[in-house]
């Protein structure tokens, strides 16, 4: 085979490859879900005391569901993956000083994605422990 053929195979190859690692991720990412949903987020900070929000949301990630839990205040660094959580209602975690971060769980199962991608669905379970 030739310099050319070979370099032609190599790159169909490898479109067909990234044709086929996209699709995966899109039939196995989690989906979102429309529609009312009742959820709970509770907050448990460096002292480990708890703070629980009861929202009624149409909210398809949880950030915008933390945006509309009454009480509850965060803030973060925009980043290419959403928001990194630093603060919760004027308690910082940083882990560069400190090695303390805010981790997320839904339904006792550590959050596989970021506030700004974590689906919602009706009856979740949301708790944020000051790790």
């Amino acid at each position: 085979m030739n310099r050319k053929k070979l370099t032609a195979v190599v790159l169909t190859l490898l479109a067909a490859l990234v044709v086929v690692f996209g699709c995966i991720f899109f039939f196995l990412s989690a989906k979102p879900t429309g529609g009312s949903k009742r959820i709970t987020i509770e907050v448990v900070n460096m002292e480990e005391k708890s703070t629980v929000y009861k929202v009624q949301t149409d909210a398809e990630f949880l950030r915008q569901a933390m945006e509309e839990a009454k009480g509850l205040e965060f803030s973060g660094t925009e980043g290419s993956y959403g928001m990194m959580v630093e603060t919760i209602n004027g308690e910082t975690a940083d882990y560069n000083a400190t090695g303390n971060y805010w981790a997320f769980y839904v339904n006792d199962k550590y959050c596989n994605y970021g506030v700004d991608s974590q689906p919602v669905t009706d009856g979740d379970q949301f708790k944020i422990v000051y790790e």
